[in-house]
């Protein structure tokens, strides 16, 4: 699901893996450390974790799902001017980071320069085509998305509003 693009994040890392960017935020855990950290694994590993623990699917899936919103995510927030949207599927791994608040606010601290990045979505769906375009303009800043998901979903996106302040 990723590839070797080298693209420099601000961080000193130079990946585009999903898995270890999410990773790369461990160190900026700053609230309920005790919750996040002591239970010995990585950020990738508690959030799979917890979408198996709420959502009916095998490890792979949410694997995806988790890479993609990871993606979209990182997306959003390194091109704020772009109008990016996910679909019912991917939103569901966006959703799990933005619910692990601790994880949240350290991805935000890290990848979004401390400011918090917030959530608004509309109330009426999306019916045209955002979703197969995000997918398009995520491989194209060097993300390897996973086709079938943003395809599922691919008229039908997300109603978040990108005109509120570091919105996604």
């Amino acid at each position: 699901m990723t590839t070797a693009v080298q693209i420099d994040t601000g961080i000193g890392l130079r990946t585009r893996d999903p898995k270890e960017l999410l990773n790369a935020v461990q160190p900026n855990i700053a609230h309920l450390t005790v919750n996040i950290l002591d239970g010995g694994m990585t950020l990738w590993d508690r959030e799979i974790a917890l979408l198996l623990r709420d959502h009916t699917m095998v490890r792979d899936m949410a694997e995806r799902i988790l890479g993609n919103a990871v993606m979209y995510t990182l997306a959003c927030i390194e091109h704020p001017d772009v109008h990016l949207g996910v679909g019912k599927l991917v939103d569901i791994g966006v959703h799990q980071l933005i619910l692990d608040t601790p994880v949240w606010f350290a991805l935000c601290d890290v990848y979004n320069g401390g400011r918090y990045k917030h959530h608004a979505p509309f109330i009426e769906r999306r019916s045209d085509g955002l979703c197969l375009r995000t997918a398009d303009f995520l491989t194209s800043i060097g993300f390897d998305v996973d086709e079938e998901l943003w395809a599922i979903d691919g008229a039908d996106c997300s109603p978040c509003d990108n005109k509120v302040p570091d919105s996604h």
